[in-house]
């Protein structure tokens, strides 16, 4: 019989091709974060400290397929907080850039779920973004500076989102998740003996028209995610 994190592994996995495939809109995209974290958050105070802190922790690389960063590196570390994982940026062997999620197993398919969410929700948005514009100067990157400007957004929400969800859960539960988590996470970490420097930023300059109708798109929509929200939370 298939355990209880095998189940959730399989239902998040489940979520995110469905998600993905039809496509969403921002808010969609924020309120199926917000679900994705529940399931996780249920699962977890199922659980003993003791069982959470004997889980294994995977990491798990999702690769960018370009030598160059894209707009959305900009909320990939919101990512990995909102998840409880920890991240960096790395090359394969071709010298294209890959972002290498590690965390507890449950944690590195919501990580999965919400990067692949926001990257087809950013495509879908500036797409929707150049058909309503009369021209599109392409010499000053218009695209990326859009996509930029969107990314920045949403990382800012992921943050406040995630600073809500945990302060429900000790709320409601009494207990402090991310404690526990991080603790797992730090300690199975720390024996990877990994030299990571810190990114210096990319000095791109971005056309300010399109990062701020990019930050507009971002803004549109405020998620309410909660342990004991029905569905996927309430939007305004």
């Amino acid at each position: 019989m298939p355990t209880d994190l095998e189940k959730l592994k399989s239902r998040l996995q489940a979520l995110r091709a469905k998600t993905v495939s039809n496509g969403c809109t921002e808010e969609e995209a924020l309120a199926a974060a917000a679900k994705v974290a529940e399931l996780l958050d249920r699962h977890d105070l199922s659980l003993s400290d003791l069982e959470i802190r004997e889980e294994q922790c995977e990491q798990s690389a999702i690769s960018t397929n370009r030598k160059q960063r894209q707009p959305i590196s900009a909320c990939v570390p919101a990512i990995a907080e909102y998840c409880d994982c920890k991240v960096w940026r790395e090359k394969d062997a071709d010298g294209r850039i890959r972002y290498v999620f590690f965390g507890l197993r449950p944690s590195i398919e919501m990580a999965h779920y919400v990067y692949d969410v926001i990257a087809v929700t950013m495509q879908n948005a500036w797409e929707q973004y150049a058909r309503n514009q009369r021209f599109i100067r392409y010499g000053h990157d218009e695209k990326g500076s859009f996509l930029f400007g969107m990314a920045v957004s949403i990382a800012d929400k992921l943050i406040s989102m995630k600073s809500e969800r945990d302060e429900a859960i000790r709320i409601s539960s009494g207990r402090d998740l991310v404690v526990i988590r991080h603790a797992v996470v730090d300690s199975e970490f720390a024996k990877l003996d990994l030299n990571l420097r810190r990114g210096r930023a990319s000095g791109k300059k971005v056309a300010a028209g399109a990062f701020e109708a990019g930050q507009a798109a971002g803004q549109n929509t405020t998620i309410h995610p909660g342990v004991g929200a029905q569905g996927s939370g309430k939007a305004r």
